[in-house]
């Protein structure tokens, strides 16, 4: 369960980076980085039989 938070959180980490990000280009790295972490925690939810993450937040 830790580590399905731990993914949850760094995920987070990089909306909002890339949320107060000016540059294009790497704000849609940032962006491909927070999208590999919640598929990380999607499988491990999956794995283990729990519900899955909720999507990420429009702002």
């Amino acid at each position: 369960m830790k580590m399905l938070t731990e993914y949850l959180e760094r995920a987070v980490e990089f909306e909002k980076l890339a949320a107060a990000e000016e540059n294009n280009a790497f704000r849609a790295e940032l962006l491909k980085q927070a999208a590999a972490y919640r598929k990380l925690a999607a499988q491990r939810a999956e794995r283990y039989g729990l519900p899955m993450p909720s999507p990420p937040e429009n702002k």
